[in-house]
């Protein structure tokens, strides 16, 4: 499953082209900021994530 739209990089980076390695790392980088979030809002007993576990 791909988090990042490479459509939408493109949008963001305007005359600039968007490598398939950047967006393939930028995805991943994306995942594991989920997942950090993820473990703790359940540290701190949530089941709910927030911009606070950012």
């Amino acid at each position: 499953m791909s988090l990042v739209i490479r459509t939408k990089l493109k949008e963001v980076a305007q005359g600039f082209n968007i490598s398939s390695d950047f967006a393939d790392t930028l995805d991943k980088k994306a995942e594991e900021l989920v997942k950090s979030a993820c473990e703790r809002a359940k540290a701190n007993g949530r089941k709910t994530v927030m911009s606070k576990d950012l």
